[in-house]
C-alpha cells in the first residue's frame, strides 16, 4: 500500500498522548495504593495531561490533510454501526474530553476523596475520571487498529498482532515521554515510569517480531492466474495495458526498492526498540533528562518509520495485476 504521511503522524502521535494518559492515570493510581509518593497535582498530572492532549490534538490536525474535503469530515462519525474508522472518529474526541476534563481536575483542585479504605487507600473523583478515560483510551486503540485488521484480503494486516502491537508501541512510547517528563516535575517517579518503559518496550519488541516473522510466511490466496482468470502454470505478466502510471498504481503500491523496503525495516527495529531501551537505562541512573528525552525523541523517529512501514508491507491483492508500470 502507499503509506499516508498524514496517516502516519495521526497514528503515532495519538498513540503517544495515549500512552502517556494511561502512564499518569497508572502513576496516580499506585499513588493513591501507597506504593508511590503522591506528586503535586497541578504540576505534574495536570500538565502531563495537557501534553498529552497536545499530541492529541496534533494526530487530530494531521488527519485533516488526509481528506479531501475537511468540511464533511463530521460524516466520517455516521456510520458508526459498521465502520471502525467513524468509530475512532468518536472515540478519539471523547478521549481528549476525558484526558482534558481530568488534567483540569488536578490544575484547578477540583478533586475530592470518594472514598478511603482502613489501610489509607484512596479513591478520588480524578481516579474515576481517569478510569473512564482509560477504558475510552483501549477503546480508541482499538478502532484505530481494527480499521487495518478488519481487512480480510490484507493479509499482512488481518491478525490480532496488528491490535496487539498499535496498543504496546503506542503505551511504550507515551511512558517514554512520561519518564522525561517526570525528571523535570517528579523525579522520585522516573524509575517506575522508566522500568515501565523499558517493559513495554520489550514486550512490544517480540509481538512486533511475531508480526513481521508471520507476515514473511504468508501465503497469499490470490495469483496471477486468479487475478486474470486464466489457469496456466506459466503465466508471466510483460505490462499492466496501459503506458504509464493510474490511480490504481499511485495509491495501492508503494514505488519503492525491495531493499529500501529492507532498510526500513532494520532501522525501525533499531530505533523503536534497542535504542531507547539502553537510552532509557543509562538516563535513570545517570539521573539526565536529556538522554531520557532523547530516547523518547529517538523511538518516536522509529516509530514513523515502523508505521511508513506497515503500510508498505501490505500488498493490495490488485497489485498481483498491476505488477509493471
Amino acid at each position: 500500500m502507499h503509506p499516508a504521511f498524514s496517516v502516519i503522524f495521526l497514528t503515532t502521535l495519538i498513540g503517544v498522548g495515549q500512552g502517556m494518559f494511561l502512564a499518569l492515570f497508572t502513576g496516580q493510581s499506585y499513588a493513591a495504593a501507597q506504593f508511590l509518593p503522591m506528586q503535586d497535582s497541578s504540576g505534574f498530572f495536570g500538565a502531563g495531561s495537557m501534553i498529552a492532549l497536545v499530541f492529541l490534538i496534533a494526530g487530530l490536525v494531521a488527519s485533516i490533510f488526509h481528506l479531501g474535503h475537511p468540511e464533511r469530515a463530521w460524516r466520517a462519525a455516521t456510520k458508526w454501526r459498521t465502520s471502525w474508522l467513524s468509530r475512532e472518529v468518536i472515540a478519539l474526541p471523547l478521549v481528549m474530553f476525558f484526558v482534558f476534563v481530568y488534567g483540569l481536575m488536578h490544575f484547578m483542585g477540583w478533586d475530592m476523596v470518594i472514598f478511603k479504605t482502613d489501610t489509607g487507600v484512596t479513591f478520588n473523583l480524578s481516579l474515576l475520571v481517569g478510569t473512564l478515560g482509560s477504558i475510552a483510551v483501549f477503546i480508541l486503540f482499538l478502532c484505530t487498529a481494527m480499521i487495518y485488521a478488519a481487512i480480510k484480503f490484507l493479509q499482512e494486516w488481518s491478525s490480532p498482532l496488528t491490535i496487539v502491537n498499535y496498543i504496546l508501541l503506542g503505551t511504550a512510547s507515551g511512558f517514554a515521554l512520561a519518564t522525561a517528563f517526570a525528571m523535570y516535575v517528579a523525579p522520585d517517579l522516573v524509575r517506575f515510569y522508566g522500568v515501565w518503559a523499558i517493559i513495554i518496550t520489550l514486550m512490544a519488541f517480540i509481538t512486533r517480531s511475531a508480526s513481521l516473522i508471520r507476515n514473511a510466511r504468508i501465503k497469499y490466496k490470490s495469483t496471477v492466474q486468479s487475478a486474470i482468470g486464466v489457469r496456466h502454470n506459466t503465466i508471466a505478466q510483460k505490462a499492466q495495458g496501459a503506458m504509464g502510471g493510474s490511480y490504481n498504481t499511485r495509491e495501492y503500491f508503494h514505488g519503492k526498492t525491495a531493499v529500501f523496503l529492507k532498510s526500513i525495516k532494520w532501522v525501525f527495529m533499531l530505533l523503536v526498540f534497542p535504542m531507547p531501551v539502553l537510552l532509557l537505562f543509562a538516563g535513570m541512573n545517570a539521573g539526565n533528562a536529556e538522554v531520557l528525552l532523547l530516547a523518547f525523541v529517538i523511538q518516536y523517529t522509529g516509530l514513523l518509520a515502523e508505521r511508513w512501514y506497515f503500510f508498505a508491507q501490505a500488498n493490495h491483492p490488485q497489485n498481483i495485476y498491476y505488477q509493471t508500470v
